[in-house]
């Protein structure tokens, strides 16, 4: 398979569809928020979407939908302004389920050795802490789908979560869906590119506005990376 640019004359049947992570929210306790409603973008996520909007600026976005939660819908909006549209929700986008939610849960902070939280924490595999990889995988792939379908021949903005958009991307990628959340290629304001050629996905890009507002800790190397893939599963 090439990953040569289309030709000119059938440029119209190259669509992409750029799947962004929400910015930083403010969550000074550090809290599992999940699909909790009131966790607002920070000030410097707030600046991370206005990043993206200008780098989305110059390109052919026919539509923006976004996930109903308040960081995805504030992290849409810069977007949507540029191109003056509207901010359309689908629940597809949501955050995935987490057992966990309102609570703080990691390593370090003492809650992996809470009894209670070890029968949910059996199966890594599903997982069994929350929605399946596979419930994830078919929900975020039927949206991406349907807006390529929308939009054939330019392209499109869609606003979600990192566990939704990595195992969209291991989906279409043809890769194992369980994994380490460390080796995530997800990092805040990213956004992952699904480039279609008719219905199939051709190349997956992955890049980062906003790196250089990324707190050191939590940026990710190797922005700008580009992955190409094979048609779609």
């Amino acid at each position: 398979m090439t990953n040569a640019e289309p030709d000119p004359a059938d440029r119209s049947s190259k669509t992409t569809v750029h799947v962004l992570r929400h910015g930083e929210v403010h969550n000074p306790a550090g809290i599992l928020y999940g699909r909790l409603p009131g966790y607002l973008l920070s000030e410097r996520g707030h600046a991370m979407a206005e990043r993206v909007g200008k780098v989305l600026a110059e390109r052919d976005v026919a539509t923006v939908v976004a996930s109903p939660l308040e960081r995805a819908q504030q992290s849409a909006q810069p977007s949507a302004d540029q191109h003056h549209l509207p901010i359309r929700s689908d629940d597809r986008l949501l955050e995935s389920t987490n057992v966990f939610q309102g609570q703080t849960f990691g390593v370090g902070d003492g809650s992996l050795a809470r009894p209670s939280a070890w029968w949910h924490l059996r199966n890594p595999f599903r997982p069994s802490w929350g929605e399946p990889y596979e419930q994830i995988a078919r929900r975020m792939r039927a949206v991406l789908d349907d807006v390529a379908r929308e939009v054939r021949g330019r392209e499109a903005l869609l606003v979600s979560h990192q566990l939704p958009i990595w195992t969209l991307r291991m989906c279409v990628e043809g890769r194992r869906l369980w994994h380490d959340p460390r080796s995530r290629q997800c990092a805040l304001a990213s956004l992952t590119s699904f480039t279609f050629r008719g219905a199939h996905v051709v190349r997956v890009t992955y890049s980062e506005p906003a790196a250089d507002l990324l707190p050191v800790a939590v940026s990710v190397a190797g922005a700008n990376r580009v992955v190409s893939t094979g048609r779609a599963g």
